[in-house]
C-alpha cells in the first residue's frame, strides 16, 4: 500500500514538473518573441525585416512538440501503460511457448 502511494506521489511530482517546464518554455517563448519583435520593428534589428517571424514559427513548433509530449504522450504513456504492454507481451510469449510445446509432445507421440 505504501509502496503504490510512493509511487502515485513520483508520478504526481514528475507530471508537475513536465507542466512546470512546459509553462516556463511558453513564457520563455512569449518573451523572447516580444523581445524579437521590438528590436527588428522598433530599432531594425536584423537583416531582413521579417527574419524574426522565422525564429518564432520554429520555435513555436518545438513548443507544440514540447506540448504534444506533456499533455499526450506522456499522460497515456505511463507506468500503468508499460505494465499492461509488459503484461500483454509475456502473456502472448508464454501463450506461444505453451502452443510450442504442445506441438513437441504431439510430434513425440506419433
Amino acid at each position: 500500500m505504501e509502496r503504490e502511494q510512493h509511487e502515485l506521489y513520483e508520478y504526481a511530482r514528475k507530471r508537475l514538473k513536465q507542466k512546470k517546464g512546459l509553462y516556463f518554455h511558453f513564457v520563455l517563448l512569449f518573451l523572447a518573441s516580444l523581445f524579437l519583435f521590438v528590436s527588428t520593428k522598433i530599432f531594425n534589428f536584423g537583416i531582413d525585416s521579417n527574419w524574426y517571424i522565422y525564429l518564432i514559427t520554429v520555435w513555436f513548433f518545438i513548443f507544440l512538440l514540447h506540448f504534444i509530449k506533456v499533455y499526450i504522450t506522456d499522460r497515456f504513456m505511463n507506468k500503468n501503460w508499460e505494465r499492461e504492454q509488459i503484461d500483454r507481451l509475456v502473456s502472448l510469449q508464454k501463450n506461444k511457448i505453451a502452443e510450442l510445446q504442445a506441438h513437441i509432445t504431439e510430434d513425440t507421440s506419433i
